[in-house]
């Protein structure tokens, strides 16, 4: 583990505790300031245009500008704001986007916390990020901070039901809610991995190859509504709401908000990779086993995570310059009459088979 690692390190307790908890933090702003610079020229090439090019080559520090005129901006809060809420909601978002990545194995070594239930502990601390946008948007003291705050709190806990129903599919087949072990679990070839039934072979394995795609399908169209990206972020539908809750907030308070949203980004992506897409396993083997280094393994598994977790932040992307945002009833109907019903169908159908 991490932990374990730094600890041999160092040779001290703190140190290596503290280490392990900054290091998460350190990939999380590396990320997003790849992340946005990324988006900024998916968005302009999507639209036939260069995006940014004059901060740095092809602009690859204009999100490092961003960041300092957001340093430097003024910390506007109007009179009508509860102000101890209004402070708080923006670090409670971040904490829960951040706090998650404590449970996520991104290679064999590098994981903040090997938790036993890691998967439930990410849904479950994910209700810190519903508290902090509740708290946000009541204490923005705004109309239209309330109403995003309270389609987001809504939309969230709405579209963890499939979330939930998905992992507990993966859960009967694999008797696991670690997602080390999980990844451990899919170790081999791309066969393997869960999206293709799994590890195994036989009837069994050919039945659940069209279930596993299913309730891939499922819980990454869920995961896109939980981060409130295209074409579910009504919370921040522009033509109706303003800016949603994020309002009445300007400055680093407003940068920690976006920073949460990428964060999240990351991590409903790297979910979605450890239960369908072996994890940090990788596709084709490893060269550090071929050659006999077995230190250079870790570093190939961090690779494929990251990459893994890349490309599907990449797909959000892509979708939000392709698909219309929905209404709120078609984006409570799609939950409640389509992605509940199947997931909860599809759980049944695999347990079934999982048991006879």
């Amino acid at each position: 583990m991490m932990y374990d690692f730094f600890l041999d390190l160092f040779g001290n307790e703190i140190l290596a505790a503290i280490v392990t908890g900054v290091t998460p933090l350190l990939f999380i702003l590396l990320f997003v300031l790849f992340a946005v610079w990324l988006e900024r020229k998916v968005s302009a090439h999507m639209q036939d245009r260069l995006g940014p090019m004059r901060t740095g080559w092809h602009g690859w520090l204009q999100t490092i500008a961003d960041l300092l005129k957001l340093i430097q901006k003024e910390d506007i809060s109007a009179s009508a704001n509860d102000k101890p809420l209004f402070n708080l909601a923006p670090i409670l978002v971040f904490a829960g986007s951040y706090a998650a990545f404590a449970a996520i194995p991104f290679s064999s070594y590098f994981i903040g916390s090997n938790l036993d239930l890691g998967i439930f502990f990410i849904i479950g601390i994910s209700g810190l990020v519903v508290a902090g946008i509740l708290m946000a948007g009541w204490a923005s003291n705004n109309k239209y901070s309330l109403l995003g705050a309270m389609r987001a709190a809504a939309q969230i806990i709405s579209y963890e039901i499939p979330t939930i129903l998905v992992v507990l599919t993966v859960v009967m087949i694999t008797r696991t809610l670690n997602l080390h072990t999980l990844s451990e679990m899919q170790t081999g070839y791309i066969w393997n991995w869960m999206i293709f039934g799994g590890p195994g072979t036989g009837l069994e394995k050919f039945l659940l190859i069209p279930l596993m795609f299913i309730g891939f399908l499922v819980i990454y169209t869920s995961t896109l509504a939980e981060v409130n990206r295209t074409p579910f972020d009504i919370p921040e539908a522009e033509s109706e709401l303003v800016s949603g809750y994020h309002t009445e907030y300007s400055g680093m308070k407003f940068a920690m908000f976006f920073l949460a949203e990428y964060a999240n980004m990351y991590a409903v992506s790297a979910i979605v990779s450890a239960l369908f897409l072996g994890g940090y396993q990788s596709p084709i083997g490893y060269l550090g086993n071929l050659i006999g280094v077995s230190w250079l393994v870790p570093i190939e598994q961090f690779f494929w995570f990251t990459a893994k977790g890349a490309f599907f932040v990449f797909v959000q992307m892509w979708l939000r310059w392709t698909l219309p945002r929905l209404r709120v009833d078609q984006l409570m109907a799609l939950c409640w009459k389509y992605l509940i019903p199947i997931a909860f169908v599809n759980l049944i159908i695999v347990g079934l088979i999982t048991v006879l």
